[in-house]
């Protein structure tokens, strides 16, 4: 591990219990930001309620808004006021979500564009992005809404990050960082990364995310002794940390880089991974002991 690399770090949870919440305040440095995923069936209340707890946890919460699932502009309104005046919430992270259609807003850029996310208070947003593609939209205009929702956000004078799905080659997420630095984006990118998570389970999310294929090479390139082991056990990201923590030492061209857990294997048990990884005291040896590195 390179604890400079993955000090910086940011986890993702779905439905956090308020156990859940106190046991990761306990865990994580004060201000870790923690995204809430968006979930169909989590009415506005209760992700406006999670997210001031995270706030008086002393974590910064940021939501995930699907913009074709906000059934109107008043809808989206008042989740985003009821966001910003109850959990004090400063950024959100903007995706299109995984319906057709169903009201205003066709896509995240519409959400910046009409959601008057800056009157609102709101001060900075994450766009997502796709190191390996995406099964329903072309590369090419993959890169061309993402320039567009950059322009777009800064033009209204929001902070810009962005954070990618999550893969499992290192090899495909530095060819996709390099080639995003080499058509001029700049602004920090958090790399999206599956926390330890059984291998049964990541297949299952990997096949649902498009990522599948970099999960079956992860698999495939282990080696013989350990394939027993990790499909009973937990496979977590260190060789990702690993090949992003060189690149970043060696390339400067990588930019602001920092590692975004998603938490499939539970929100505590991703958290106590996060802070292992980031310990400067963390050696490779323990960093493998709990749980299993791949």
């Amino acid at each position: 591990m390179a604890p400079g690399f993955a000090a910086s770090f940011s986890i993702e949870a779905t439905r956090p219990s308020e156990a859940d919440i106190a046991a990761i305040a306990r865990l994580l440095p004060p201000g870790t930001a923690v995204y809430l995923s968006a979930v169909p069936r989590v009415a506005p209340a209760e992700l406006v309620a999670t997210a001031a707890r995270l706030r008086r946890a002393g974590l910064d919460p940021v939501a995930h808004i699907a913009a074709r699932r906000m059934t109107s502009t008043g809808h989206l309104s008042d989740l985003l006021k009821g966001l910003r005046g109850e959990a004090d919430m400063r950024q959100l992270l903007l995706i299109g979500g995984d319906i057709e259609t169903a009201g205003p807003f066709a896509d995240a850029l519409a959400v910046i564009q009409k959601g008057g996310l800056r009157d609102i208070g709101f001060e900075a947003v994450g766009i997502a992005a796709y190191p390996e593609g995406h099964a329903r939209i072309p590369p090419g205009r993959l890169e061309a809404a993402l320039d567009e929702k950059i322009a777009s956000a800064t033009a209204q004078g929001l902070c810009v990050h962005i954070v990618s799905q999550f893969s499992f080659s290192p090899e495909r997420v530095l060819t996709w960082l390099r080639q995003l630095r080499g058509s001029g984006i700049a602004v920090p990118v958090k790399v999206g990364m599956a926390g330890p998570t059984s291998v049964p389970a990541l297949l299952r999310y990997a096949k649902r995310c498009g990522v599948a294929a970099s999960l079956r090479g992860l698999v495939s390139g282990v080696g013989a002794g350990l394939v027993g082991q990790i499909t009973t056990g937990s496979v977590g990201p260190g060789r990702m940390i690993d090949a992003l923590a060189m690149a970043e030492a060696r390339e400067r061209e990588i930019g602001d880089i920092a590692p975004h857990y998603f938490s499939f294997g539970g929100v505590v048990e991703t958290a106590c991974y996060a802070c292992d990884a980031a310990s400067a005291t963390q050696s490779p040896s323990r960093a493998m002991a709990r749980p299993n590195s791949a």
